[in-house]
């Protein structure tokens, strides 16, 4: 559960620091902009903590790139859903047994939380790099990541979440050798 809260609060805080300014400035995932990136935590946030609590959380009726930065304050709502996200998983029995994001398929509730932990983490450097920031995540988590994201990776291209795997040096840092894994080149600029 840590691991989910120390990814949410790096993600937190890229997102304070990204300007209006920003939104539409290119990210490394190519289908998506700041702005469609976060849309995307938008509009999958309320069913990723949905499924923390084992609650099916229906998907708006609008499409992912609908959902509009305009109404209201869109950094304020992504930073409670960071908060709602990470609350939803810290009982011990959000990792217990089965849940979903609002869908009929179901996974092992520590395969899902790990799926997230890996979302926040990787969107907040998409997000920082995107937007001129630096991204530091502790030790404990990158040895997470990397344990997490190597059994997934094949699943992962699979379900079109990764790209095909970037080639980096071996002693490169832990965290360019996970980006490269999931298809992220971590020269990226």
């Amino acid at each position: 559960m840590s691991h989910l809260s120390d990814a949410a609060e790096a993600m937190a805080a890229v997102v304070r620091a990204i300007t209006d300014d920003q939104l539409a400035d290119k990210t490394p995932c190519t289908e998506y902009d700041v702005r469609a990136l976060v849309n995307h935590l938008l509009f999958w946030g309320p069913s990723l903590a949905g499924g923390g609590r084992k609650e099916s959380v229906p998907q708006p009726a609008s499409a992912e790139s609908e959902v509009d930065l305009a109404a209201g304050d869109w950094r304020g709502r992504l930073l409670d859903l960071l908060d709602d996200i990470t609350s939803s998983w810290a009982p011990p029995s959000a990792w217990e047994g089965e849940t979903s994001m609002g869908t009929p398929h179901t996974l092992p509730a520590p395969v899902l939380g790990d799926m997230i932990v890996g979302e926040l983490a990787l969107h907040a450097w998409d997000l920082s790099v995107a937007t001129g920031q630096r991204l530091e995540l502790p030790a404990d988590l990158l040895a997470h990541l990397h344990d997490t994201v190597s059994a997934g990776v094949e699943q992962g291209r699979e379900m079109g979440m990764y790209g095909p795997q970037v080639a980096v040096p071996a002693d490169a840092p832990a965290f360019d050798r996970i980006l490269g894994l999931t298809g992220r080149d971590p020269a990226w600029t």
